[in-house]
């Protein structure tokens, strides 16, 4: 749906004209649509034209995404904020965003979305590569690029996190997280990944204290009421000190999502409190190894006998299991029941366990996995022999609801993730950026040159993108609206950007960037994850574009 164009009070050149260069994308954009719908229906639907579909998800994420930094624009400029970098960014990220619509739309590394890809036609593509030229020469100019270069050194580290127009509640969690970090995880977070240790209880508990793990719960169950875009406020900062502490509220947002909107009023009152006070840590166990995302096909099996399932079935990429109190367990109750029909979800209660004794546990066993980064919490497959649930824990008291259950959830734990990727993103910024300062080369620091100063602008007015993009999809779900579509979007850009942006800060460093020693070594290994959890890439691309052609004319 096209928004109304937010009035942005500037005399700065060029900043009236984004509003073309987004109704030029606009038009373009619906244009890509019927064409695609039209594919897919000659095509007999989306596997047999997935080129084509996923780079029109690509597109009309662009396209959202340059609205969603109208609208940031838009914001600061009716409080007096939209100052010289905003107006730059703002201008920057409009221009270069066209520019890629023109000339392609990057995917992955290997994969690029083009207008003709789509099915629109050269003569529209013409037209659109016109229409926008001027604006995106001079929004894109070594000149844009240069002044923003100057004017991002100037801040301090992170701060461009807070040119977001945020409220002043959203601000001031903002600030404490952003002390919390830079005072307990920053100093240790490297440590902590070399070392491929658990975050350390203590760690845990003050994040409890912060009110971390029910920031979005209500009042009633104990929690601060504060909605998802509080919620994005603290998983971007926390990240952004390492993503290992940014993720421990995801497993409480899933939990508590499942339980508030499925659970019985006692299932409520007995688990959303605790969840909220980080009395209990929950864990997500879903996949199974020969599943990924094709959940219809799990084969975990819940055997009802008196008052309790028993439990039988592999599991894995079981994140923080062995520290956790509960988890939330998705199985088959029903065999006769093909597909999604025949799954619920349990609220499997377990001791904690240890490195030595992780799962102690009757009828519970696994393994770590050892991963590249996202590490903390550690991985775990998991291998059930008729472990018991109470029939009680059946979440909601009604067998065959767990798909349905757990598409709830959908919608947060992608903003969340999306939220996670952009502090992960700004760590990366942050650490090329007092690296590039730093480090002399031909007599000068690596800043003064062009290909790094470059990096570092593209780094910033993505980031600040994204940022836009998951802030707006959080807004969309706390307003109660359906917003997969959104949290698609958001998931997709963001992961991408968190990994151009590890990629370009090891980069900056060079031969240091590999070294093991180096932070961003560490964030490099995190931002690769985003990309694949919680709906990987391509099926994000899948999702929305389902959506799209829901509504295509």
């Amino acid at each position: 749906m096209t928004q109304p164009e937010p009035a942005i009070a500037s005399s700065t050149p060029g900043l009236a004209r984004a509003n073309d260069a987004i109704a030029a994308a606009e038009r373009v954009l619906q244009i890509a649509k019927n064409a695609v719908k039209k594919r897919v229906a000659e095509a007999g639907g989306l596997d047999a034209c997935q080129h084509a579909a996923h780079a029109l998800a690509w597109l009309a994420t662009y396209v959202e995404a340059m609205r969603q930094l109208r609208t940031w624009a838009a914001r600061l400029s009716g409080t007096g904020q939209f100052g010289e970098l905003e107006q730059l960014l703002f201008t920057h990220g409009i221009a270069e965003y066209a520019a890629q619509i023109a000339g392609g739309i990057p995917m992955s590394q290997g994969e690029t979305a083009r207008l003709r890809d789509m099915g629109v036609a050269a003569a529209d593509a013409h037209k659109f590569a016109l229409d926008t030229a001027d604006f995106v020469d001079k929004g894109t100019s070594d000149a844009v690029k240069r002044r923003l270069a100057q004017l991002i050194a100037e801040l301090p580290p992170g701060e461009l996190a807070g040119r977001t127009a945020l409220d002043e509640t959203q601000a001031a969690i903002r600030e404490q997280m952003r002390r919390f970090c830079e005072a307990e995880v920053i100093p240790h977070a490297h440590t902590w990944h070399l070392t491929n240790a658990y975050i350390p209880l203590e760690t845990i508990a003050k994040l409890s204290e912060l009110g971390v793990f029910g920031i979005s719960l209500p009042e009633e169950y104990g929690g601060l009421g504060l909605g998802k875009e509080a919620m994005c406020v603290v998983s971007e900062e926390l990240s952004r000190g390492y993503i290992g502490v940014g993720s421990l509220g995801t497993r409480s947002e899933i939990a508590g999502e499942l339980i508030l909107g499925s659970g019985t009023e006692e299932q409520k009152q007995k688990y959303l409190p605790k969840i909220a006070s980080g009395e209990i840590l929950p864990t997500a166990v879903f996949t199974e190894p020969d599943t990924g995302s094709d959940l219809a096909s799990l084969k975990t099996r819940a055997v009802r006998e008196g008052n309790v399932y028993k439990v039988t079935g592999q599991k894995t990429w079981i994140t923080h299991p062995v520290r956790a109190d509960l988890m939330t367990l998705l199985v088959r109750t029903n065999p006769n029941d093909p597909g999604y029909k025949g799954l619920s979800m349990l609220l499997a209660e377990k001791p904690r366990g240890t490195d030595e004794n992780p799962f102690p546990a009757p009828g519970m066993s696994g393994g770590e996995i050892e991963v590249l980064g996202y590490r903390g919490m550690k991985e775990f497959e998991i291998s059930f022999d008729n472990f018991e649930v109470p029939v009680s824990n059946l979440l909601g008291g009604v067998e065959g609801q767990g798909f349905k259950q757990l598409m709830t959830t959908f919608e947060s734990a992608r903003i969340q993730t999306a939220a996670r990727a952009v502090g992960v993103a700004q760590s990366a910024l942050d650490l090329a950026l007092a690296y590039a300062r730093e480090r002399i080369q031909f007599g000068r620091p690596i800043y003064d040159f062009p290909r790094v100063s470059n990096k570092i602008v593209m780094m910033a007015t993505e980031i600040m993108i994204a940022r836009q993009l998951t802030y707006y999809a959080a807004r969309e779900k706390d307003q109660g609206r359906r917003c997969d579509l959104e949290a698609g979007m958001a998931k997709l850009l963001a992961a991408r950007v968190a990994w151009s942006a590890a990629d370009n800060a090891v980069q900056i460093h060079g031969g240091n960037g590999f070294a093991l020693e180096y932070p961003v070594s560490r964030v490099l290994c995190d931002a690769r994850i985003l990309n694949i959890f919680e709906g990987a890439a391509e099926i994000q691309a899948q999702v929305i574009v389902r959506r799209l052609l829901e509504g295509a004319n």
